[in-house]
């Protein structure tokens, strides 16, 4: 009898990290390449093949490869958007000039703040004619001879990724849906991208940005995909910032929407693992990725960005700071020691690794304390403490400091850049931080757990089983998932309910093709939802909308969750102030297709000795130099206490687990750490 493999991939800086699940019996194989830089799709085509020999299969036993990208992240990150061209409005080419009068992090100690570069210069802007209001109506017809002008000027310019963003047009896509064709026909090489297909609903500037970010990424990631494709035959699903998947043919025509892709997995995984309310933290060899999960979903945000573009796409909230294992430590000109945001990535990496890097870094730091093991994945990488200890020899020596100090300063300073990330998730949001636990995971997630409980008065840390190929389990956990969104400002007063059932049957509409495109059929779903507002005001609330006929019930009940939500977020509402009347502006569907979850399982209770997993002891460095006793982590079983100073090592990451601090395992395979 075949069997039916899922693999999931997650694609980071130092490595790809790989879990296959057979649908049948649950059992769960897990791995990690090294990443390939160079071309990402080497090295996830190297952890697949991994995968199937670990597991004893064959390509044809493959259902489906469920990926976490960032080449999309990367490419913003990096500011890689490379020569774009933007048509919009005649008479509003300025509208990414005049961008939104904010001032990142305040204008700080300096007079003046100066913008930086738009995503495209004023000079590669054409208008074009034609008029649309904010209902969609046309005030003035399309122009066709200067839609044509713009394409033959794009044509000339070498100019062959076009983003087309028009006035309204979330009203009423018909003159972006003209432009594209004149595009087609005068210009047949351009990748283009529409605002109505990319994001409709209004704010013009973000949805400008939006669709530009879109069809930056479109060339990269297709030409990505299809080396994917041309590597591997089986299905191929792609992780979306949504905390959904897509298939690779949908994706391409919306890559914008897998810009969170690798960080939204590990959220999604920590989730599913843990379940309830917990702050995720996902460490990893470039930064930390930071979320927050309520009753056991992540929270979303349609207000994020990706560098300095604003990207105004449903995706979980995460806050990511360069504190990873490969960030870089440094002296500033004063003197001060500095860790991060610049990493030494995958190649050359951190000192330890071998590979030709020349700069102290923070898994350098865990080395030379002996923090973690001499080597990692078991064995497979063999670390150079001594190299890792004359590049902190040198720092140190900078800095005044001896090698132990030097090192525990740089971990000191990597936990509170990562505390003050998680702070920002939660304090900033109205959250008490001391309310939830920590799941941290990833390759260098739980190294500072321990710290991280003392500095932010913490519960408690989780650690899930394989914490390190957590974010390629999550990929494995998720639903395929699609958004859709329409804008309709009206005053809840003046709202006909037949208005909110015409909207969200047109939405539901383009959810079902999708998702029949997709292979669904009567197992598919829809969650409505809307973004509301208090006249007046510039930014709304979303919240989740019931099931059930969009009548006079259901649009009670939904001004009653924007009240709750409002006074949760900022503290007040106006619940029965009719001097503040409620506004709606968006409304939303999200298609659901549901696929076949890992089931967890309940794990044997031990004897209540860990001894058995016990393998040694090294010295290691907390607060001075002492023996640290090693456990084997599959080794553990329930029941079992690890009491610190200890280190519990396994295949993808290590906890080290300082004094006062205890470990025991609970009946899923998670260690709960406490003080």
């Amino acid at each position: 009898m075949a069997r039916r493999l899922r693999i999931g991939i997650d694609t980071g800086g130092t490595f790809t990290d790989v879990v296959a699940l057979d649908e049948d019996t649950g059992e769960i194989v897990t791995t990690k390449t090294p990443s390939t830089p160079a071309d990402p799709a080497e090295g996830f085509a190297d952890g697949a093949a991994k995968a199937l020999r670990l597991a004893g299969a064959g390509p044809a036993e493959v259902t489906a490869l469920v990926h976490g990208t960032t080449v999309a992240t990367n490419r913003l990150l990096e500011d890689r958007v490379g020569d774009l061209g933007f048509v919009t409005t005649a008479g509003f080419e300025s509208v990414l000039e005049i961008a939104r009068q904010s001032v990142p992090d305040g204008y700080g100690n300096s007079y003046f703040w100066v913008k930086p570069p738009r995503i495209v210069p004023v000079h590669r802007v054409r208008g074009v004619g034609g008029r649309l209001d904010h209902t969609g109506a046309e005030l003035r017809p399309f122009d066709e001879p200067s839609a044509v002008a713009a394409a033959r000027w794009f044509r000339a310019a070498g100019i062959r990724a076009i983003g087309v963003c028009f006035l309204h047009s979330y009203a009423d896509p018909s003159h972006e849906l003209a432009m594209r064709e004149v595009l087609r026909r005068e210009h047949p090489d351009a990748v283009v991208s529409l605002s109505c297909e990319v994001l409709r609903e209004y704010r013009e500037y973000e949805r400008s940005v939006t669709t530009l970010v879109d069809v930056a990424v479109k060339p990269a990631m297709n030409g990505y995909l299809a080396r994917i494709a041309g590597r591997v035959a089986s299905r191929l699903l792609v992780m979306k910032s949504n905390g959904g998947v897509l298939s690779a043919g949908e994706v391409a025509r919306q890559p914008i929407t897998t810009v969170l892709s690798g960080p939204a997995a590990g959220a999604l995984g920590a989730a599913f693992a843990v379940g309830g309310s917990v702050v995720t933290l996902d460490g990893g060899g470039t930064s930390t990725d930071v979320a927050v999960v309520l009753d056991g979903e992540p929270t979303l945000t349609t207000e994020g960005a990706i560098g300095r573009h604003p990207v105004k796409i449903p995706m979980i909230d995460i806050v990511t700071v360069g504190a990873g294992g490969g960030s870089v430590a440094w002296r500033s000109p004063e003197g001060a020691l500095k860790v991060g945001p610049r990493s030494a990535g995958a190649d050359p990496g951190p000192l330890c690794y071998g590979r030709g890097g020349a700069e102290v870094t923070v898994t350098d730091a865990h080395a030379v304390l002996g923090r973690i093991p001499p080597h990692l994945l078991g064995g497979e990488v063999p670390l150079d403490v001594d190299a890792a200890r004359t590049g902190l020899d040198a720092l140190a020596k900078a800095l005044g400091l001896d090698v132990e100090r030097a090192a525990a300063g740089i971990l000191e300073i990597s936990a509170w850049n990562q505390a003050n990330a998680i702070r920002q998730i939660t304090v900033k949001r109205g959250l008490d931080v001391r309310d939830y636990p920590l799941v941290a995971f990833g390759g260098s997630g739980p190294l500072l757990a321990c710290r991280l409980l003392d500095v932010l008065g913490l519960p408690s840390a989780v650690i899930p089983e394989n914490p390190g190929n957590l974010s390629a389990f999550g990929l494995l956990t998720v639903d395929v998932r699609n958004d859709y969104v329409r804008t309709r400002v009206v005053r809840d007063a003046e709202l006909d309910p037949a208005l909110l059932a015409g909207v969200f049957a047109e939405l539901e509409g383009e959810a079902a093709e999708a998702l029949a495109r997709e292979g669904f059929g009567d197992d598919r779903r829809y969650a409505r939802s809307a973004d509301l507002r208090y006249y007046g005001q510039a930014f709304e609330v979303r919240v989740p909308a019931p099931d059930g006929p969009p009548d006079e019930a259901f649009r009670a009940a939904v001004v009653r969750r924007f009240h709750d939500a409002h006074e949760a977020l900022y503290g007040y509402c106006y619940r029965d102030d009719p001097r503040h009347p409620v506004e709606w502006v968006n409304l939303r569907v999200s298609g659901i297709g549901p696929i076949t979850r890992p089931r967890p399982r309940e794990r044997p209770p031990g004897d209540g000795d860990p001894s058995r997993a016990r393998t040694g002891t090294r010295r290691v460095y907390y607060d001075s130099w002492e023996d640290a006793v090693v456990y084997r982590r599959d080794g553990l079983a329930p029941g079992d206490v690890v009491k610190g100073p200890a280190v519990v090592e396994e295949f993808g990451s290590t906890l080290p687990l300082h004094p006062g601090f205890q470990a025991r395992p609970d009946g899923f395979g998670n260690l709960v750490v406490t003080r």
